[in-house]
């Protein structure tokens, strides 16, 4: 009768000493690839069936509330920038002078054409503090050995994903894969995480594919290049007047 009691106890805890230890995996992962700042470099190539297209751009981030970035090339798109500052996203469009706020409703459109939505530019959720974490089973992904990670939206958090399965491995807490569903729970994009590299001051993936469900036969990859981390940046770097300033 005492372990019957006991085992009443224990299995409460159990399960909230799980979901505390998937939320634990979720930050250090996410501080691994996000670092308390960073700045630098990035590739994005768009694959279609019938033509790709290639853009290079700068980005710098503070924290999860402050991210710039800067298209340096092609020529048609060079000086167009887009900046977040807390839940505000806003895009600088020199070809028109004209800054643009973005409502939410943006948040799930196509950012340049390609499979990333402005949401995945600017992470205005948090996977650490927009979702509850749950364990739920051990996997083997690339080669590493990985947790794999439900998350599920918080009631009160303004989220534009359903679900979302992660997938981190057990050793260096290294992001490998995520899928992304709606609120239906339908598959709508998969995002595979490789290429493990000494990346400034860290080991991380530095080449990102997403591959949309409807459409596998295209896909969009974002390589990292001359990245540094937990540098000084100052909130007020990112303002709409840097925005339309900064090369």
């Amino acid at each position: 009768m005492r372990k019957f009691i006991l085992l009443l106890f224990l299995i409460p805890f159990q399960f909230f000493l799980q979901a505390q230890t998937a939320g634990e995996i979720i930050k250090k992962a996410d501080e691994r690839m996000q670092g308390k700042s960073s700045q630098g470099t990035m590739t994005m190539k768009i694959i279609r069936p019938k033509w790709t297209r290639e853009i290079t751009m700068k980005s710098w981030s503070k924290g999860t509330d402050y991210s710039m970035v800067l298209i340096t090339a092609p020529a048609r798109d060079q000086g167009s920038g887009f900046l977040k500052r807390d839940k505000e996203l806003w895009s600088w469009q020199p070809s028109i002078d004209r800054v643009i706020k973005m409502p939410p409703s943006m948040m799930m459109q196509s950012w340049m054409g390609s499979d990333f939505t402005n949401d995945d530019l600017v992470k205005q959720s948090s996977i650490v503090n927009d979702f509850d974490h749950f364990l739920e089973k051990d996997t083997v992904i690339q080669g590493y050995e990985a947790w794999k990670i439900v998350l599920k939206p918080k009631e009160e958090a303004a989220v534009v994903w359903g679900k979302i399965e992660a997938y981190i491995s057990k050793k260096d807490f290294y992001e490998l894969l995520f899928n992304y569903y709606d609120e239906d729970e339908y598959l709508i994009n998969t995002m595979i995480l490789s290429e493990i590299k000494l990346l400034g001051d860290r080991m991380v993936p530095t080449k990102m594919e997403m591959i949309p469900a409807e459409n596998p036969e295209q896909k969009t990859i974002i390589l990292y290049q001359d990245f540094a981390y937990n540098v000084e940046l100052d909130e007020s770097f990112f303002s709409i007047q840097n925005l339309k300033q900064i090369r």
